[in-house]
């Protein structure tokens, strides 16, 4: 170091000389121009000495050199043996015994009492009511049975010096304790052998076995007083029924932990022998006296109840209809292990509503109100249910299940939704928290205000139709009285008016229809349609009272009493209110969501979201149809592809709706249609019409497509195979008012925005491609010739 030291003090005048001479250098040149340029100072050398020596830098070199040797010598030396302290450290420590000797106690445990003493001790009655001690039982158990348990006591036990001998007040803890005396008892204890000395040595690495243990000679002989006429015997049971009750208060960990190795220490016997050199007799007793009911004995303390429901869902759905069930099953494709909760107000698992005012009222079956299997026109039977009660996941096992799942929680209505803390306040002031949210509410049956203006007689006497219970409730009304009035014009008051037509006759029942338009379905069928269609409802029956409004109702004389605005009186029995549908949307102002002031509903984007977790589907969702404008659907099938469409943008997929969907109408079995887009009579209309074959009727329409829920047996593929040169030759001349089958067409500003299949099945997907290509056609009858009505 003091080498080094030398050298730098005689290189460092050099530096400040070579620094100097250039800064003199560059004062000298005050301006610096391209002509002006400053000396060249000669190249200095790191040396004190004349210019060409370098004997010092070499002995500078040669110091660092040195200095680097050394310091790798140093370190290589320091590891290496830093390398053999650890090897002996490990030598040491792999010499040393890993298992705990059951020798090693504190000095101030070694026995106070003589043998003797401990004999005389021992035979004294056992005293239930002292609580027990679970070290002695250590101490008297095989190491294999125990070694689980020493992490619980690991405190009372000190390693020392190899000396295991017992302590006599020990002992008679040990005769107290109600635990060996379940674990031990057996019909062969007399023939556990009284010598303790060999049984005391146990194979360990580490361990010899002291000469005398006079200490452990007691053990079996109070063992075998415990069963005697003087203490109270322990029924023979399984041992999870004998631990709660003596250590449930004192030491209930270190008990059960005991209990539980010796119960699991009992079928194989040969493995717990094998463990010690001879098989002490406590290892044998534990063998012999092994229970029969062991297997199958009930846990100690019965397991925790399991909450009704989970409070918090990675999938919440609020409703329990289609859109609903549509979005369960479409987020359980995408995401298998997702979990899914449906909360609905209703009592029911998830059903189709079609076949309520269709399939159902036709059925044969006396007791369909009870199984609600009904056969579609077709033959076959089903249910109204989706799916069976198996397909479901409990509510309670939601959150535990393998794979997750799907659940419902019937019998509960959301009433509050916290949206900045994700998380919805049920009827009972449960709160349900979510990661993703879809809103699929449904609608309300609306009411005249006359109706509920009347009173509570009328309005016990007034059915909304909406829901299973108001279906069970209907056809009860229609077997014990003998007046139904159907007030509503539109699909359902319609389809209900021709279902209980057919039942007039057979029942004597007067079944009346009123309604302020012209004609059935007047709002949506053209005037000359719409005629036709109340001359069909006529003749299944029903008296129909057109352009009726209903001024008052009333009770009078055990019936209810409508009177109209032109002065006609009707009594009846009972009213079923048909008037439309209200989309629910109370959760629209604690949850802060837009609702369409014209449509009704909530107002959503093309990914049906109405916000950034919160989807809507179904007749509660305002979207925007990029061919039609903004609209709001009720119908089967908008509720299908909505709720699956939620179901996939819930999930990632990021969809737009761009589907059109259709709906269905049939009255009867004989007469039906299919719509899709804007079907308004308020829009122009053209029609083209053909004879009708056996063939063209829902019943023959659902025979060939195989289900009753026609939507569901639509594919794309369909429109996209028809061409317009396949089309049938040009229709023959049809007779007057002969609207046996057709196709409608819906106009605004001369493009197709509508159309109506009459009688005219399995043709959809070409009417959803003609709205979607939305192009003005001259000729319309060569555009219905797309849909084969002319073929035989």
């Amino acid at each position: 170091m003091f080498k080094c030291k030398a050298a730098l003090n005689k290189l460092a005048p050099l530096a400040r000389a070579s620094s100097t001479l250039y800064r003199q250098s560059g004062k000298r040149a005050a301006v610096l121009r391209h002509v002006n340029r400053p000396l060249l100072v000669p190249q200095s050398h790191m040396s004190s000495g004349p210019t060409g020596g370098g004997g010092e830098n070499t002995i500078y070199f040669v110091l660092v050199g040195a200095a680097c040797l050394g310091g790798g010598v140093y370190a290589y030396r320091t590891i290496s043996g830093d390398k053999v302290r650890y090897e002996d450290r490990i030598t040491e420590l792999a010499s040393r015994s890993t298992k705990p000797s059951i020798q090693s106690l504190t000095p101030a445990e070694k026995p106070t009492q003589s043998t003797e003493a401990v004999s005389e001790t021992a035979k004294e009655p056992v005293d239930e009511a002292d609580p027990p001690i679970a070290e002695p039982i250590q101490e008297a158990l095989p190491d294999s049975v125990l070694e689980p348990v020493q992490e619980d006591v690991v405190e009372e036990v000190t390693p020392t010096e190899p000396e295991a001998v017992t302590e006599a007040p020990a002992i008679e803890e040990v005769l107290e304790t109600p635990v060996s005396q379940a674990v031990l008892e057996g019909p062969t204890l007399e023939a556990v052998p009284q010598d303790p000395a060999p049984n005391v040595a146990l194979e360990a690495p580490a361990l010899e076995a002291a000469p005398e243990e006079p200490a452990l000679e007691a053990v079996p002989e109070p063992i075998l007083e415990a069963p005697t006429p003087e203490s109270e015997p322990v029924p023979e049971a399984p041992v999870p029924e004998v631990v709660p009750e003596a250590v449930s208060e004192k030491e209930p960990l270190v008990a059960e932990a005991l209990v539980a190795e010796a119960v699991s220490a009992e079928p194989p016997p040969a493995a717990t022998a094998e463990s010690v050199s001879e098989p002490p007799p406590v290892t044998e007793r534990a063998a012999e006296a092994e229970p029969s009911p062991a297997p199958t004995a009930a846990p100690a303390e019965p397991s925790p109840a399991l909450p009704e429901f989970p409070g918090h869902a990675p999938y919440l759905l609020i409703g329990g209809g289609t859109a609903s069930f549509a979005a369960a099953r479409s987020i359980r494709a995408r995401d298998p292990g997702a979990r899914v909760l449906i909360v609905t107000e209703e009592d029911d698992l998830p059903y189709m509503r079609p076949p309520l005012s269709k399939e159902l009222w036709f059925s044969d079956d006396p007791i369909v109100i009870e199984t609600l299997h009904f056969k579609q026109w077709n033959g076959k039977e089903r249910s109204i249910y989706f799916q069976p009660p198996s397909f479901y996941v409990s509510p309670a096992e939601l959150e535990s299940v393998e794979n997750g799942g799907v659940a419902v929680l019937t019998g509960k209505k959301v009433v509050h939704m916290d949206v900045r803390g994700n998380k919805v306040k049920l009827n009972d002031g449960a709160e349900i928290s979510y990661d993703k949210c879809l809103i699929a509410t449904g609608g309300i049956p609306r009411n005249l205000q006359v109706i509920e203006r009347a009173g509570e007689e009328v309005t016990n006497r007034t059915t909304l139709f909406r829901k299973i219970e108001d279906f069970k409730a209907l056809e009860k009304v229609s077997r014990e009285l003998k007046s139904i009035t159907i007030i509503g014009g539109g699909f359902l008051g319609s389809e209900l008016a021709c279902a209980l037509g057919r039942r007039s006759a057979e029942l004597g029942l007067e079944v009346v229809q009123m309604f302020p338009e012209k004609g059935n379905m007047g709002k949506v069928l053209p005037e000359y349609l719409s005629n036709w269609t109340t001359q069909k409802v006529k003749k299944e029956g029903v008296t129909v009272l057109t352009e009726s409004v209903v001024k008052k109702v009333s009770f009078n004389d055990g019936r209810v009493e409508i009177k109209l605005k032109d002065g006609r009186v009707v009594k009846t029995d009972h009213i079923v209110a048909a008037v439309g549908l209200e989309p629910s949307v109370e959760l629209a102002k604690s949850a802060g969501l837009e609702v369409d002031s014209d449509f009704g509903g909530f107002r959503v984007n093309a990914e049906l979201q109405a916000r950034s977790n919160i989807w809507v589907a179904g007749d509660a969702a305002c979207f925007y149809d990029i061919k039609l404008g903004r609209r709001r659907v009720e119908h089967h099938d908008h509720a299908v592809v909505s709720g699956r469409l939620a179901g996939e943008n819930m999930t990632g997929a990021r969809k737009p709706y761009w589907h059109q969907s259709m709906f269905w109408s049939d009255l009867g079995p004989d007469v039906g249609y299919e719509a899709i887009g804007i079907v308004d009579s308020s829009l122009p209309t053209v029609g083209v019409f053909a004879k009708a074959t056996p063939k063209d009727t829902p019943k023959a329409a659902t025979e060939q497509s195989g289900t009753g829920i026609r939507s569901e047996s639509e594919t794309e593929a369909v429109a996209g195979a028809v061409a317009v040169g396949t089309a049938s030759p040009p229709p023959p001349t049809q007779q007057k008012e002969d609207y046996g089958k057709g196709v409608i067409f819906y106009l605004r500003d001369k493009v197709v925005v509508g159309i109506v299949l009459w009688n005219v099945f399995n043709r959809m997907p070409i009417a959803r491609k003609i709205i979607k290509d939305g192009e003005e056609h001259s000729d319309l009858n060569e555009v219905a010739k797309l849909f084969n009505i002319h073929e035989d």
